[in-house]
């Protein structure tokens, strides 16, 4: 069993590094306060490849695999949170319509996503009273001779300001089945009836907007309904599974980026004649963390390893999501308390990634949901 990375794997991740170290990790602090993003540094991401980083060539994409995409999201995320949520659902996006969509609609939306002409893509499924269940959603879509006609709104759609191209998930069959009662379309962002609501206010990752969107007799050409009507579940689950590829990846990042800070803090924090990382309670805070994170990294990249085989993954990218997100939670609190004080104020970057890192428990699958992934696979063995 081999753990080291290719040549090709590290040169990604130091590509990437030296890269977020250098234009996006200044930007960070600000693109937070000032709640924006910043289209020059997506635009810059998409030159190099990191919009479409499993998307094959011959739609514009880097096609570098799985793993590497893992590795660079990591590196985002220690750099700009809010930057790295952008990234992660604009490649989910472009995964999605390869995997699902026609040639025509893969020809037409993946090349625009990958080389940046779209600033980002979105995901529309989460509903006010369709979060963990999206079978539950209310959005309908009803055929009209070549139009499907939306009606509905969906809630917390990422990048939704500044995405080309948004997969809206509807009901389409409201006596079918549950698993075939949806399915997903491929919405542009200048459809009439198409709107992007009132931007939310959030505890953190304030440099990504995050926004409703409405659907008022929003017509839809039927030939971007993306796979056939009742797959949207399918389509779905699998979008989420690989985008608990990218947040973990993400959770990973954050983590490292915060006990790294508190590490060095503690190397120049006098305290008692002496630094404090010299007592025992700073270093098992550190140990904890450090042995904590890198077991969820590795988790994480076990399931982009399978991913990238083609092998079935689900299970390990809900592992992998549910310890590196909840394993980040906890290196950002100590961290926290590694720096007392300092590390309550906005003097420090700690509380930034303190907020940033807690809504990794949440999105793409809360953990309770990733628990529920889990156990309901290991009993169904």
């Amino acid at each position: 069993m081999d753990f080291s990375l290719t040549n090709d794997e590290k040169m990604v991740r130091d590509m990437v590094r030296d890269f977020a170290g250098a234009e996006l990790k200044p930007k960070a602090a600000e693109l937070d306060r000032e709640h924006r993003m910043d289209l020059g540094s997506l635009a810059r991401m998409a030159e190099l490849g990191l919009m479409g980083m499993n998307i094959p060539a011959a739609y514009g994409g880097a096609e570098v695999g799985v793993v590497p995409y893992s590795l660079a999201m990591t590196e985002v995320g220690r750099a700009c949170a809010s930057t790295a949520v952008t990234m992660s659902v604009t490649n989910m996006v472009a995964e999605v319509i390869c995997a699902f969509g026609s040639e025509e609609q893969k020809r037409k939306y993946v090349p625009p996503i990958c080389s940046g002409i779209f600033a980002a893509g979105a995901f529309g499924l989460t509903e006010s009273m369709a979060g963990s269940d999206p079978a539950g959603m209310k959005t309908q879509a009803v055929r009209e001779g070549e139009f499907y006609r939306l009606n509905g709104s969906k809630l917390y759609i990422t990048s939704a300001e500044y995405a080309g191209v948004f997969v809206v998930w509807a009901i389409t069959d409201r006596g079918g089945p549950r698993s075939r009662r949806i399915s997903a379309f491929l919405v542009e962002h200048d459809t009439p009836g198409f709107t992007i609501g009132k931007a939310e206010e959030k505890m953190g990752q304030r440099g990504s907007s995050t926004n409703e969107l409405i659907l008022e007799d929003c017509l839809v050409p039927a030939e971007n309904l993306l796979g056939a009507e009742g797959d949207g579940l399918k389509i779905a689950l699998m979008a989420l599974d690989g985008g608990r590829i990218g947040i973990g990846s993400l959770a990973v990042g954050i983590g490292l980026e915060a006990v790294d800070y508190a590490r060095d803090y503690a190397r120049e924090r006098y305290q008692f004649g002496r630094p404090i990382a010299d007592f025992q309670a700073i270093q098992w805070q550190l140990a904890d963390s450090y042995t904590e994170l890198e077991s969820g990294q590795l988790l994480v990249l076990r399931a982009a390893y399978l991913k990238q085989r083609k092998e079935p993954f689900s299970k390990e990218a809900s592992m992998g999501k549910l310890w590196a997100s909840e394993a980040a939670n906890r290196a950002c609190y100590k961290a926290i308390q590694i720096l007392g004080g300092n590390g309550y104020t906005a003097e420090y970057p700690i509380e930034r990634f303190y907020r940033d890192v807690r809504v990794t428990t949440i999105y793409e699958g809360t953990s309770e949901i990733q628990r529920l992934v889990i156990a309901r696979q290991i009993l169904n063995q």
